[in-house]
């Protein structure tokens, strides 16, 4: 590898060792170190390759960012440094990570340029001396000199300068001086990169288009007009698919371009832009005219329909906007009626509140007037304390209420809480109260003697019986037995209940066929409507019930030798056996 020029070097060592004001005019020497060498040269790139190896180039955009008003040299000596910048970048050749170089620091370069010229502009613009004006406009044109020569060096920057947010701050600028050189940047740009404006995203292209057309129709200034016209032509020229977009979105451009800059000084210019907008305008108006006729169609059909609406619902709309003009009316009122009830009862505070300090303060001379001398100290203290106690007091109720609305919704779930609390322990009281009373009562207390000779008799039963140990099996068995002995108790008590529940619906209906038994008429007033209700519906039944009548008519009329062995039975009495033989099965009422 080749040495690295001793210039370099010693230039690196003393920009390390010195302090940070003194670095910019340091940084300066690399213009001599630059032109000491032919442009494109072999030891030119040398060298550059060792300014920007010893991190020289980062130093000088360190520099850049900074506020210059402060440093040694000035804004003159960030312009310098700003072309010794540029002049390092264009045609240096990084051969280790030069990914980065183009990626990274080759737009940040970029970035730092363009905020020290927006810097420039603005002080520019704020200068008032022509002569500071003056050396701040020489300023600011070495700087955008030094952006295009870098761009020139790499063309890829043209997009990223263009895409730049201080590239269009600084063309959006009223300054006709700084907006014609940021112009001339913009046709350098395109000069090197003619397809840039295809390139960048469609924001940036209609801002950059719109400034443009912005100055042509907000100024009267003919090198403004000619400069911003040159950049249309140009851009038409370039790319032909933009001049649709100049009809398209700029409908009124022909017209101002025509009427406004005609005769300008630049008539050629303009009359070849004009040209390519008339025609694009000529190939696209067939079109347009069908598309606006269409238009015409649609909207007249939209606007009947809107019309038709709009009278529909006029009478309500009325009605609408009368009631919320009479609403907002008398909210109104009532604002300004409650801001006056304020502004009063702050004003009758404010006065209470002077009356009240007043008589305190005449309360407290009037008291150290009486007071003795040896005593004020003493009733200072006593007043002091009392004052403490009274904010103390106010300071704890104010806490007290914002605690209290914070925990509001807090506090009224514990309410709810406490009303259910109170009702279900007055539902549990009163279903306590209906259950009956056990008529067990508890003994009467006991004596410590008789506590004594019970433990002892306890005591001598357990001796005499002692508890047999029994096994595991058996107490298993024990278990299994009592389970037994439970599930048959359980299947019996159910059992028995289904017992007692038959006997008392047979009960039932025993008192009710006695009950209507009891209550039927003779036999001399009996109807059809008596004779039914015993009369069965069951068929069988009624057979049977006939027969039994039958038989027991018969057993009446039996001669005196068949009943020879019923002397000691009485007339009317029936023998038990005749009587369920032949009433086994008889319905009474039509039940069984």
């Amino acid at each position: 590898l080749a040495a690295a020029d001793p210039r370099v070097l010693a230039l690196a060592a003393q920009v390390t060792e010195s302090r940070e004001q003194d670095i910019p005019l340091l940084l300066l020497k690399l213009k001599g170190i630059l032109n000491s060498a032919s442009l494109g040269c072999e030891e030119s790139k040398k060298i550059k390759q060792d300014i920007y190896d010893y991190d020289l180039t980062q130093y000088c955009m360190l520099v850049l960012r900074q506020d210059h008003s402060r440093l040694r040299g000035g804004w003159a000596t960030a312009a310098q440094l700003a072309e010794i910048l540029s002049h390092c970048c264009v045609g240096l050749e990084v051969k280790e990570d030069p990914e980065e170089f183009c990626k990274k620091f080759l737009p940040s370069a970029v970035d730092n340029l363009l905020v020290l010229g927006r810097r420039l502009q603005a002080r520019f613009i704020r200068a008032i001396k022509d002569e500071e004006k003056q050396d701040f406009l020489c300023w600011f044109q070495t700087v955008t000199d030094a952006i295009c020569w870098l761009f020139g060096g790499h063309i890829q920057l043209a997009a990223c300068v263009l895409q730049n947010d201080h590239f269009l701050q600084l063309l959006i600028t009223d300054d006709v001086e700084t907006a014609i050189i940021m112009m001339s940047v913009l046709h350098n740009i395109l000069r090197v990169n003619s397809s840039v404006l295809l390139q960048v995203d469609e924001e940036t292209l209609h801002s950059v288009l719109d400034e443009l057309v912005y100055k042509l129709s907000s100024t009267t200034n003919p090198v403004i007009g000619n400069a911003a016209t040159k950049l249309l032509l140009l851009v038409a020229k370039f790319c032909k698919q933009l001049v649709k977009l100049f009809t398209a979105r700029y409908k009124g451009l022909k017209g101002l371009l025509s009427k406004q800059w005609t005769g300008k000084g630049f008539d050629r210019d303009l009359g070849q832009l004009l040209d390519l907008l008339y025609l694009e305008q000529s190939n696209g108006k067939r079109e347009m005219q069908r598309q606006h006729q269409a238009a015409c169609i649609i909207q007249a059909n939209w606007r009947g329909f809107q019309t038709r609406k709009r009278l529909k619902k006029l009478p309500q709309a009325v009605t609408t906007l009368q009631r919320s003009f009479r609403a907002k009316r008398e909210q109104k009122l009532q604002h300004l009626k409650k801001q006056k009830e304020d502004e009063a009862l702050k004003l009758q505070m404010q006065l209470q509140r002077q009356r009240a300090m007043r008589l305190f303060h005449e309360r407290q001379l009037a008291l150290l007037e009486i007071i003795h001398a040896s005593q004020v100290n003493k009733y200072m203290e006593e007043m002091e304390g009392k004052s403490a106690l009274t904010i103390q007091r106010f300071w704890r109720g104010y806490r007290a209420r914002r605690n209290f609305h914070q925990q509001r919704q807090s506090l009224k779930e514990y309410k709810a809480a406490v009303v259910i609390q109170r009702a279900a322990c007055k539902f549990l009281e009163k279903r306590r109260r209906r259950r009956p009373l056990s008529p067990w009562k508890d003994p009467k207390g006991l004596t410590d003697e008789q506590r004594l000779a019970l433990q002892q008799k306890v005591d001598d039963y357990i001796k005499l019986h002692p508890a047999s140990q029994m096994s595991e099996e058996m107490s298993k068995e024990l278990h299994m037995q009592a389970q037994e002995k439970l599930a048959q108790f359980l299947l019996r008590s159910r059992l028995d209940q289904r017992a007692a529940q038959r006997r008392e619906t047979l009960l039932a209906q025993v008192n009710t066929d006695v009950e209507l038994l009891m209550n039927a008429p003779g036999l001399a007033e009996t109807t059809e409507k008596d004779v039914d209700i015993f009369m069965s519906r069951s068929i069988p039944v009624a057979t049977k019930a006939r027969q039994s009548h039958n038989t027991m008519l018969k057993y009446t009329r039996w001669p005196w030798w068949k009943k020879l062995g019923d002397e000691f039975v009485e007339d009317d009495v029936i023998p038990d056996d005749a009587l369920n033989a032949e009433l086994g099965t008889l319905f009474i009422g039509g039940r069984k």
